[in-house]
């Protein structure tokens, strides 16, 4: 049997998180979706089905990896998976069958034979001809449909990540450091260095320290947790249902919130319930609001409108390649697109700052995408990494697409 793992066409309401990476890339606890399929269908061949503007890119990161090969679909048995399945454990159904969550494909067990009966020519028609064939059922599946599903689902996931590794402190851990609650919920990895008077409090949940982060003294980190590899904690406040990505950098405090990977919150400041893309700089003192003074639910900006997230918590989701300046204050359910800089006047940012944006004295600003692009050159070049063509190419893709929401929002700006 082979796994595919395919976007369905409700992608889009997971931007900007979305705009750089496929689905199955985003983080839920300390892995992402597709890390979870990986370790529930180890040793089996995984193929994948994306925005065809998003192959070169992914293609470039994961050179090994097949993607929008109809070749895949043929020839043998298939277990496709929606990617936006938050997988808990292996699905393995019995028979030929569609699993339906909230209108949602979840997911499609086909044999080799009922596939050689199926004419197609590209995969969307594959997943039409398919849906007429074969018997759906409703399933309790999670799939993730908002940026907020990410965050609301995230301390559960940590301790179902954490059940995978189990305990055991590989690294450098003090003896001054202070252990609250059950040590066996405590994994430090491989050459992570847990210095004095740093607190690790398993008191509701598993604290993860990857392999080569360092937790500073001073700092607290509360599970559920996962500190990335390669992270560092610089006298930091973490508090539960936190995930952060790889060669992260986090000071002030945060809380039930997930850093994709590769950002920069050093200074003080508070980042709640949000989404954190790559290559982020949040500037010191940048804060974000995460619960209306009213405690009424958060509307969030999902594809020109507003959608009722249903939660009285919820922060900011911020897109790959963005910067705030010192003192920027967020709103609840605020969105930034990608490459954007938001510069602090002492007033509440707009709730929605499309991608490539200038945001400054209160006036979105057009800004040179050539000069964008030089910035995010330097800006990773400091971590050894590199803005290839592909990506860049991309970037030029989400620039064209997103030019209509610039354009209307510097026209308010001017009226």
């Amino acid at each position: 049997m082979r796994i595919c793992i395919f976007e369905d066409e409700k992608f889009d309401q997971l931007y900007p998180l979305v705009y750089l990476r496929p689905v199955f890339e985003l983080r839920c606890g300390a892995t992402s979706l597709y890390e979870k399929v990986k370790r529930n269908y180890d040793n089996m061949e995984i193929c994948f089905f994306m925005r065809p503007q998003l192959v070169d890119s992914f293609k470039k990161r994961n050179q090994q990896s097949s993607v929008n090969s109809l070749d895949d679909l043929k020839n043998d048995d298939l277990l496709l998976l929606n990617a936006r399945l938050l997988l808990k454990e292996k699905i393995s159904p019995a028979s030929e069958e569609i699993g339906i969550k909230d209108d949602a494909v979840a997911y499609i067990n086909i044999k080799k034979e009922t596939i050689n009966k199926v004419n197609f020519f590209h995969f969307s028609e594959f997943l039409k001809n398919v849906l007429q064939i074969l018997p759906q059922k409703e399933v309790d599946l999670k799939l993730i449909t908002y940026p907020w599903d990410l965050i609301n689902n995230n301390g559960e996931a940590i301790t179902d990540d954490f059940r995978s590794i189990g305990g055991k402190i590989e690294g450098e851990l003090s003896p001054q450091a202070a252990i609250v609650g059950d040590k066996s919920k405590l994994f430090i990895g491989k050459r992570a260095k847990i210095h004095p008077f740093a607190v690790l409090d398993t008191t509701e949940g598993p604290v993860i320290i990857d392999e080569e982060a360092i937790v500073h003294p001073h700092s607290r980190i509360e599970g559920p947790s996962y500190i990335g590899k390669r992270s560092k904690i610089v006298g930091g406040k973490v508090r539960e249902g936190c995930s952060l990505g790889p060669v992260t950098m986090i000071g002030g405090e945060i809380e039930e919130t997930i850093f994709h990977g590769y950002a920069n919150k050093f200074h003080e400041g508070f980042i709640g319930h949000s989404y954190i893309c790559e290559w982020v700089n949040l500037g010191a003192l940048t804060t974000n609001s995460d619960l209306k003074n009213d405690y009424s639910t958060v509307s969030v900006h999902i594809k020109d409108r507003l959608v009722d997230s249903k939660s009285i918590k919820v922060g900011s989701f911020i897109g790959d390649h963005t910067k705030t300046s010192i003192g920027t204050i967020l709103n609840t359910g605020t969105v930034i697109g990608v490459m954007c800089n938001v510069v602090g006047s002492g007033k509440i940012s707009p709730k929605f700052i499309p991608s490539f944006a200038w945001y400054l004295n209160n006036n979105f600003l057009k800004y040179s995408l050539r000069m964008q692009l030089e910035t995010a050159k330097m800006a990773m070049s400091r971590r050894k990494k590199e803005l290839t063509q592909e990506d860049i190419g991309l970037l030029r893709y989400v620039h064209e697409i997103t030019k209509e929401e610039r354009k209307q929002a510097v026209q308010k700006s001017l009226m």
